[in-house]
């Protein structure tokens, strides 16, 4: 009874803690933070100077005692202090739109295939930030249920879940993932392979925000309406500010490895699924979630070589936060679908 009065005053809280961005559902509110996985951190006090867009924002233009932190890499926590901040920043302001004040209960999406290592530093990291009691979910998982998947039926569901840092690929059945593959191939690869191609191509350097605008205007996997977008950067040769026009065909050219690479392993994933599994598959399709849905074509070329149905899910970019959200509401029946803390390693790294 006493603990049914605390979780009636406290917040449930989803969050998608991605390499990339950082979402947020609030039972009864929805997805009410969707920043940036950065924090700006002042390296001579270790004071938090910003977090979010705004620290975002100061990359590349801070002065040399302020430095912007991505704590999360490839999916996983790679800056523990930093990432206990960011969570401690995220789940103070869910407190300021309820105005609840007992300590909030949690659930996080992990990537699929972590280590218990890996695991742990989330939980202790959500534990440290104020949370009351934390529980993770693979990210595949998450999405699946965040776009109302049947995940707990026998007929088998597949999901590509396509975000900053990692691919999650996995097949999943009777509440429970059959196949999987973890790829680190995804939306940060995406872009390192434009500043790349740009660099070689163009002899002009620009960095990871410029990337992300060139593949968000012109980013396709096929061949369509031709598109272009204007280019700043500083020239290799010179070390003086150019501008060049980058067309669609120069993405394609820039990241057709990395998305051969993910194809494949969407492919090897199918070739390793049992046989029943498969045929319920090539019926009801497979989805694709997380930013990298938006690539344009990639829907059309996955279907192409996989011979399969592949459809862009609803609002792509929320469903594992939606999906941690769901679990919430209903944590008693998603249980089983949960990973167990108590087999997690005990150390923190």
């Amino acid at each position: 009874m006493f603990r049914n009065f605390i979780n009636h005053f406290s917040n449930n809280i989803g969050i998608d803690l991605g390499t990339a961005n950082t979402l947020v559902y609030l039972k009864d509110h929805g997805i009410i933070i969707n920043e940036p996985s950065v924090v700006a951190v002042n390296t001579k006090t270790d004071q938090i100077v910003a977090v979010g867009q705004a620290a975002k924002e100061m990359m590349g233009r801070t002065p040399g005692h302020v430095k912007s932190v991505c704590p999360v890499v490839d999916g996983v926590i790679s800056d523990y202090e930093v990432t206990e901040e960011m969570l401690t920043y995220l789940i103070k302001n869910t407190e300021q739109i309820s105005k609840k004040f007992f300590k909030p209960r949690v659930v996080v999406g992990v990537p699929s295939g972590v280590t218990n290592v890996e695991s742990r530093a989330v939980y202790d990291a959500a534990t440290s930030a104020g949370a009351r009691e934390v529980y993770l979910i693979e990210e595949p998982l998450a999405a699946a249920i965040g776009i109302g998947l049947p995940v707990r039926e026998a007929r088998g569901s597949m999901i590509i879940d396509i975000g900053g840092g990692t691919t999650d690929i996995a097949v999943i059945a009777l509440g429970g993932i059959v196949r999987s593959k973890n790829m680190k191939i995804a939306g940060v690869r995406f872009n390192q392979d434009i500043i790349t191609y740009i660099r070689d191509e163009f002899k002009l350097l620009i960095g990871e925000r410029t990337a992300e605008n060139v593949k968000i205007a012109v980013g396709s996997v096929l061949q369509g309406e031709s598109e272009e977008v204007l280019v700043r950067g500083r020239d290799i040769v010179s070390g003086l500010p150019r501008e060049v026009v980058i067309t669609d065909a120069d993405v394609r050219e820039a990241i057709m490895h990395s998305v051969a690479v993910l194809v494949d392993g969407a492919k090897e994933v199918l070739e390793t699924t049992p046989p029943e599994i498969l045929s319920d598959i090539m019926n009801r399709g497979m989805y694709i979630t997380g930013g990298g849905a938006l690539l344009r074509g990639l829907d059309v070329l996955l279907g192409e070589v996989l011979k399969i149905p592949v459809f862009v899910a609803e609002d792509p970019l929320t469903a594992v936060a939606r999906g941690t959200g769901f679990v919430l509401d209903d944590i008693d029946n998603y249980k089983e679908m949960l990973l167990p803390i108590d087999e997690l390693a005990i150390p923190k790294i």
